[in-house]
């Protein structure tokens, strides 16, 4: 079974600013040929920041990180749209069928994950005196969410993440970062901090400090 070489622009790893979930929902659905791994990696990529961020919306009391929610979710529907067209087209024989049919699990797998974690930030749609509640809950995990705040002050401006090496001198993952009106999902090592960037981060209490301290302008590096 051979697949053809289609590039598929990712929404990771780049600025991008995105659009309101509704319209994306009931934007028309159009079928794109592309590769069954450039399908499943997005798809993979999705599941896993979507869980991370619908957390953040409840641990910060967010609806604007709700609706990114939502946008990844309605994305992640029209991925699986997509490899299923794919599958219908591309089999031709009963071994075909059953490569096939393992594929469409881990998608439904996939998009089983996107589903929880929409479920998960529509808890923001509860009564004002219950969502207080929700964080007090989270507080306590071993790995944590917080949000920072890139001050002009800091030397981390205008150097790529991978230079700065924040994981490994802190342990905390940038899940995405807050750009204006803009957004950058699982940023790789390429990408430069700006000053007035806003990171969501996960990882312990420790680490936390040490970033934040960075990132403030407080201390000038991690190591």
């Amino acid at each position: 079974m051979k697949e053809k070489n289609h590039k598929r622009r990712t929404i990771f790893g780049r600025l991008q600013k995105t659009p309101k979930w509704q319209a994306e929902e009931f934007s028309e659905i159009e079928y794109k040929p592309t590769t069954v791994k450039e399908l499943l990696t997005e798809m993979k990529d999705i599941s896993e920041l979507i869980i991370d961020l619908a957390y953040s919306a409840i641990v910060f009391d967010s609806d604007e990180i709700a609706e990114e929610v939502k946008y990844l979710d309605v994305r992640m529907d029209k991925l699986n749209y997509d490899i299923r067209m794919m599958a219908m087209m591309a089999a031709r024989t009963k071994e075909d069928a059953e490569q096939l049919a393992g594929i469409l699990q881990i998608a439904e797998a996939a998009e089983s994950i996107s589903n929880a974690a929409g479920d998960i930030a529509n808890l923001l749609s509860l009564e004002e005196k219950t969502r207080p509640i929700l964080p007090k809950i989270l507080k306590n995990a071993d790995e944590k969410l917080f949000r920072l705040e890139v001050s002009e002050n800091s030397s981390a401006c205008n150097r790529q993440i991978g230079q700065i090496r924040i994981e490994s001198e802190t342990g905390m993952r940038i899940i995405a970062i807050r750009r204006s009106n803009c957004w950058i999902y699982n940023p790789q090592s390429d990408i430069s901090l700006k000053a007035k960037d806003w990171l969501i981060v996960r990882g312990t209490d420790e680490g936390f400090i040490d970033l934040r301290d960075f990132l403030s302008g407080k201390t000038g590096g991690l190591e």
